[in-house]
């Protein structure tokens, strides 16, 4: 395809439509041998299903325990990134516990709000 856009026949001042009707002609060429070339491929696939039925299956079952592993691998990082998730609430949880601990009664509630308030500032 890119041979005809850089060929020397079209260096001479040829105009784009020849140009395009070229490539065209090229690109239909390589799908033309890439439809021939599957076609050999499926014929013979055909062939090794009827003469070795088992190969098939063998091929099949390699390609389902690929699927698998790569499936448990993904699982895998999911449920890794989900503990690291879990872990995060969980810390954020214990730390908004912290104040619910503190001293019943209403006097300490008072006394721990008390501490929390900022001393005045003296004017001078």
């Amino acid at each position: 395809c890119f041979a005809s856009l850089v060929s020397q026949d079209y260096v001479n001042g040829t105009d784009q439509e020849e140009i395009r009707t070229g490539v065209d002609q090229c690109i239909q060429k390589f799908l033309d041998v890439a439809r021939q070339t599957e076609c050999f491929f499926l014929q013979k696939r055909l062939q090794l299903s009827v003469q070795k039925p088992e190969q098939v299956i063998k091929e099949d079952v390699s390609e389902l325990r690929n699927e698998l592993q790569r499936k448990e691998a993904l699982i895998q990082k999911h449920l890794s990134k989900l503990r690291h998730w879990q872990q995060v609430l969980e810390d954020i949880s214990v730390q908004h516990k912290k104040p619910a601990e503190m001293p019943q009664g209403p006097l300490a509630y008072l006394e721990q709000a008390s501490a929390n308030i900022p001393a005045p500032m003296k004017q001078t």
